[in-house]
């Protein structure tokens, strides 16, 4: 949620962006155009890929101020038929799959069809309940369209169908989900009735549990971290203690962590703004190539979608971040 008290109209957060060029000064500028209500460039040029908030060492929340006005103005050029797709989303069969009542409940929102055909399989997954379809749906990914409203709107919906569940903990596989219940649903001023568990720490745990079946694997890897990620940045040490467990190592290079690159968004981005993408794709994938990576690692279907067949013909092997774990585990074989 914006917040203008804590702007010290700095520039920093825009200046970063990697989408505009702009300096300080003009960033600033910007966002002071924004705070009165007058109409100014970012607006028609944002990407909605939320960096900016996590830019901002003040905690103003910079994009949401974006988001906002966009809507407002309806600057952003969406084309309605983003709106449709995301209608059909909404429509999908919801569905839940009973495991043991004693284990918690997966959550995969809309995002079945994206990921890898066995990324919940094996003992990781099993026994565990699963839930699906467009009830499930966490609505955030509006903001990508410039359009919080609905996702304000449809909040208290989304966790009442979490919580009629009757799960002490659910754990959320799609980034977006997890950062709506962490992040959004609080500052709406929702309660969350349960356990809120990222795939990440749910990952995490088992293999602190059952190190004795890991087999390192000894791989580099560059990682592709979600837009998402900005809304909950905290979370990164997982990862990291993720891969220290398995044996890989997470190449150092430019685009990663709070400097990692938007990935399409599946092709949303390319609708919205026709082109832009493929420049700040071939950077990102060239960075992973110039430092040495084997592999390119997924966390979000959406990005996986948009970025893995190219990062295939790179020579770089596109992976989920489940599949990385079950082959620690000698379930599946690391790719050649």
């Amino acid at each position: 949620m914006w917040d203008a008290s804590k702007c010290a109209l700095c520039g920093d957060c825009l200046a970063r962006c990697p989408y505009v060029d702009y300096d300080k000064d003009r960033a600033a500028k910007e966002i002071k155009a924004l705070m009165d209500g007058k109409e100014a460039d970012i607006l028609s040029k944002c990407i909605n890929c939320v960096a900016c908030n996590e830019y901002c060492a003040k905690g103003a929340n910079p994009f949401d101020l974006i988001c906002q006005r966009q809507e407002e103005i309806k600057a952003l050029p969406v084309p309605e038929s983003l709106f449709t797709f995301f209608g059909k989303v909404t429509a999908m069969p919801s569905e839940v799959v009973k495991g043991n009542p004693d284990r918690p409940v997966l959550s995969l929102c809309t995002v079945e069809p994206l990921i890898p055909r066995d990324a919940i399989e094996g003992q990781m997954f099993d026994g565990l309940t699963i839930v699906k379809g467009g009830e499930c749906f966490c609505y955030i990914g509006y903001v990508h369209l410039g359009t919080e409203r609905l996702v304000k709107q449809n909040a208290q919906k989304f966790v009442d169908k979490m919580a009629s569940l009757g799960a002490k903990e659910i754990v959320f596989i799609h980034d977006d989900c997890y950062s709506m219940i962490a992040n959004k649903v609080p500052e709406y001023g929702i309660e969350v009735p349960f356990k809120p568990v990222h795939i990440f720490e749910y990952l995490l745990n088992y293999l602190r549990g059952h190190q004795e079946s890991i087999t390192k694997l000894g791989k580099r890897i560059a990682y592709q971290r979600p837009c998402a990620s900005r809304y909950t940045p905290g979370k990164e040490y997982m990862l990291d203690e993720i891969f220290d467990l398995i044996g890989i190592e997470r190449v150092d290079r430019k685009y990663d962590r709070e400097e990692a690159l938007c990935c399409g968004g599946g092709g949303i981005v390319d609708r919205i703004y026709p082109g832009k993408m493929a420049k700040y794709q071939d950077m990102n994938l060239t960075d992973a190539q110039e430092h040495g990576a084997e592999a390119m690692v997924f966390l979000c279907p959406l990005c996986i979608r948009g970025l893995g067949q190219l990062s295939q013909k790179c020579g770089l092997t596109p992976i989920f971040i489940t599949d990385l774990c079950r082959m620690a585990l000698g379930e599946k074989p690391f790719p050649v």
